[in-house]
């Protein structure tokens, strides 16, 4: 049986420091994630943003019908 904590083994953005962190680090409250990869994790804003700006274009679609 592991005792590797949940996320110990997975990567996570931290929106605080803008850093990622190999297991969690930080409070859960500043973490994005987990994530498989380094690479995965260091895009995390970049997702963001881009869900963000499609929620916000689907939002205004069903206001202007």
């Amino acid at each position: 049986m592991s005792k590797e904590l949940p996320g110990e083994g997975d990567y996570w953005f931290n929106i605080v420091t803008g850093q990622v962190e190999f297991g969690p680090q930080a409070d859960w409250s500043q973490l994005l994630g987990p994530y498989n990869s380094r690479a995965e994790a260091e895009q995390a804003m970049t997702k963001v943003r881009e869900r963000n700006e499609q929620w916000d274009a689907e939002d205004e679609a069903e206001f202007e019908d």
